[in-house]
């Protein structure tokens, strides 16, 4: 993942900061509790893509 496209990658719904995951491949957004993935290095930043976040996923990421 591009570093400088990391720092300007906002979460779709709330405009927040997205941590990413490298080991899962994806993007994301703790307050929403949504994993955004990343397909051959591309971020799909589509909420119908993303998954919900399981109860012991999304702080600390």
């Amino acid at each position: 993942m591009d570093a400088k496209l990391l720092e300007i990658l906002v979460c779709p719904i709330c405009k927040g900061p997205l941590d990413y995951r490298k080991t899962e491949q994806e993007l994301v957004c703790s307050p929403c509790r949504l994993a955004y993935p990343i397909r051959d290095g591309i971020p799909v930043m589509l909420e119908d893509e993303a998954r919900e976040l399981g109860a012991t996923e999304g702080e600390g990421a």
